[in-house]
């Protein structure tokens, strides 16, 4: 925890609130947890997909 506390000092969000700072958190961690659903359904059902390129 006390990792995670300094990066967040030492990063540009350090200067504001603490409202502020649990929202980026909560925003990184939302996108962090999107993709990695994403790679999981991709990596799960990636085999049956039919991805066609072109125009």
């Amino acid at each position: 925890m006390d990792v995670i506390n300094e990066i967040i000092q030492n990063s540009a969000a350090g200067q504001l609130s603490k409202g502020y700072k649990s929202l980026v958190l909560l925003l990184f961690s939302t996108i962090v947890s999107i993709l990695l659903t994403m790679l999981v359904i991709l990596l799960v059902y990636g085999p049956y997909m039919t991805i066609r390129f072109g125009y």
